[in-house]
């Protein structure tokens, strides 16, 4: 069994609550994942300082694997010279080197997709071929056993509720080849809510089988910027992937006991299987 824990939208800045983070940090060593997955907007203007504030968090997480991609909010917006000619200096600098990334684990291949566009796209990103492909050549030849995970900060499939979002231009050009791949999750941000579902929902034409790829998009963990039904709240997942099933926990902080707790759970077959099986005590 292969435990993530999933946090997003930081936005380390002015929008940072410092309680929920260090409610954060005390829950994240409880949950004992084997895997961080924090999906973009790192800090909320791309500021020196801002990363600095969210690179000590992540360093005071539980010392394992964590898998991060920037977000929109991680490019500079207002400083426009600096987002044409160096948009991630301080990304690379602070978080990650690369922005398009693999890292393999016992269990799983993760993919980590830079889904900004700092010279044609602020707020809703794209995916280019080149991107696909590098992602297709990271899952060639994986064991059929491992899980196949692809984490990027924008939305593949709006969230089926009201607030009715813009997705990535050709995200179903995208979502299409995941399906070829055989990505079984992907896992982002942004939309500062969650949505736990399956692609069939938003594309019932794209599927393997009688499956599509489980959906996982993680509210804002730490800000004030949650929208629609996670207006003002702050939330977080826990993935566990097992052989025959996967798992998905979704969890709300509470101000009047200050932590988090769980309020939903997700169970979906894995890849290949046709129905999910509890395990055995």
């Amino acid at each position: 069994m292969l435990k993530l824990l999933h946090i997003s939208d930081l936005h380390f800045g002015p929008p940072y609550r410092e309680k929920v983070g260090e409610s954060v940090l005390r829950l994240a060593p409880i949950l004992a994942p084997d895997v961080i997955v924090a999906s973009g907007d790192f800090t909320q203007r791309a500021k020196d300082a801002q990363f600095a504030q969210a690179r000590a968090f992540l360093d005071k997480l539980p010392k394992l694997p964590t898998v991060v991609v920037p977000g929109n909010h991680d490019v500079p917006l207002y400083r426009v010279s600096e987002r044409m000619l160096d948009p991630h200096g301080l990304y690379k600098k602070h978080i990650s080197r690369e922005l398009n990334r693999v890292w393999k684990v016992d269990g799983a291949v993760f993919v980590g997709l830079d889904s900004t566009a700092p010279h044609s796209a602020i707020s809703n990103g794209r995916i280019s071929e080149r991107q696909l492909q590098f992602c297709a050549d990271s899952f060639e030849n994986s064991d059929a056993s491992l899980a196949k995970i692809v984490v990027a900060h924008h939305h593949f499939a709006p969230a089926p509720d009201y607030e009715r979002d813009r997705i990535m231009p050709k995200a179903k050009r995208a979502m299409k080849r995941f399906v070829e791949m055989g990505v079984d999750m992907v896992l982002g941000g942004h939309l500062h809510r969650a949505y736990i579902g399956d692609s069939l929902d938003i594309y019932p034409d794209l599927r393997s089988g009688h499956q599509g790829i489980i959906i996982v998009q993680c509210g804002t963990t730490t800000s004030r910027r949650g929208r629609a039904r996670e207006r003002q709240r702050n939330t977080l997942n826990t993935i566990q992937i097992c052989p025959e099933r996967v798992e998905v926990t979704h969890y709300m902080y509470f101000d009047d006991i200050d932590s988090f707790e769980p309020i939903s759970r997700h169970l979906f077959p894995r890849r290949g299987k046709r129905s999910v099986a509890e395990p055995v005590e």
